[in-house]
């Protein structure tokens, strides 16, 4: 399993929940595997599929929504704001996890004529943008997922940084190689190049792979992150951007490897600047933080990753978000069936690879 991020955090909230008892419906690709009950809104997922108008799929998706809703105490989706359109049709409440950038100018007029809608904000500074509008926000929720299963704790014995993810401009590749080189510091670039950002790596990053202190390693599975993180000094992924929140970031951590980036959108609310790495503006700080980052206790790293960004203290997030909602609709004090509408560009799958992404790191992609 590669990148999928969005896919990743349904399925972890997904089985915690029918862990707990809860009889969950995830709505989803035929292909996906989980052990709530799957209801296929498609075969597979879209991008296999080779639809030409994956819209008129997700319109059919809510559709199938619509017509079941009156069997579920809650549902909660994740296909942003298309769902909305059903209005008065839904027979269940239904609450909104938001994985995407809410800078965008064209969703201002969108968000202020559904102001009711039940909102859930996956960090703080996601809200940002839309703060003026008063926005039905009934809860932040960091992601979670089961970190210690799959990172193992790891010393930094490589001596090398650390560039994980995508190479896009928000992420900005070109500012973490030229940090590497001025730090005398060796890089190793594990992101995959997406067709929307081609151009952007043959003119911007391509031409400086060629330095010895870069090695680009391509996209890894979850053994090739747990590896190549655990052996880093630190993560280096200068963001420039307001991110909404960063799987990589808690990865690294769990690995009890530190970050290091700018203290941009939700990165203040995923460490503690000086504890669990460095958030700086400028390449002479951030070169400086790079030097720095064998200095936070790599340890506590996994300790703060592993407690404060588990799929358990998300479940509870959630559970008492669907409580609250449940018995706004029925003041039933117990919450006994929900339903979960899961990405339809692609939901997790694991030993699968997405080939696109839709998650809070890569919000501006997101279904």
């Amino acid at each position: 399993m590669r990148y999928g991020g969005t896919e990743r955090v349904v399925h972890a909230l997904t089985e915690e929940l029918v862990r707990r008892g809860h009889d969950v419906t995830l709505f989803a690709a035929g292909t996906c595997e989980t052990s709530a009950r799957l209801h296929p809104a498609c075969p597979e997922p879209l991008w296999d599929m080779g639809v030409a108008d994956p819209l008129a799929v997700r319109i059919l998706q809510v559709e199938e929504v619509v017509r079941l809703s009156g069997e579920f105490d809650v549902i909660h989706s994740h296909l942003d704001y298309l769902p909305w359109l059903a209005g008065e049709r839904l027979r269940a409440p239904l609450v909104t996890t938001l994985h995407g950038r809410l800078d965008l100018p064209e969703l201002r007029p969108l968000f202020r004529s559904y102001r009711s809608q039940a909102l859930v904000s996956i960090s703080n500074a996601q809200r940002r943008p839309l703060a003026d509008l008063a926005l039905n926000w009934v809860a932040t929720v960091h992601h979670g997922l089961s970190l210690g299963d799959t990172y193992q704790f790891g010393a930094g014995e490589g001596g090398y940084l650390v560039f994980l993810g995508r190479i896009a401009p928000e992420k900005d590749p070109v500012t973490a190689i030229r940090v590497a080189v001025r730090a005398g510091l060796p890089l190793k670039i594990a992101a995959r190049v997406d067709p929307v950002d081609s151009e952007y790596f043959q003119t911007q990053v391509e031409p400086l792979l060629q330095h010895p202190l870069i090695e680009l390693v391509g996209e890894l599975d979850d053994r090739g992150k747990d590896e190549l993180l655990g052996g880093a000094i630190a993560l280096l992924m200068p963001v420039a951007w307001d991110e909404p929140f960063g799987l990589v970031f808690i990865e690294a951590l769990a690995a009890g490897t530190p970050v290091v980036s700018r203290p941009r959108g939700s990165l203040p609310e995923l460490i503690r600047d000086g504890e669990h790495g460095f958030l700086a503006e400028t390449e002479a700080e951030l070169i400086e933080a790079c030097h720095s980052a064998p200095s936070p206790n790599r340890a506590g790293c996994r300790r703060w990753a592993l407690e404060r960004f588990s799929v358990i203290r998300m479940t509870d997030d959630y559970e008492n978000v669907y409580r609250k909602l449940a018995q706004r609709q029925s003041a039933l004090p117990e919450l006994a069936e929900a339903m979960v509408v899961g990405p339809q560009a692609g939901p997790f799958v694991p030993g699968e690879s997405p080939r696109q992404m839709s998650d809070s790191d890569e919000a501006s992609r997101a279904s």
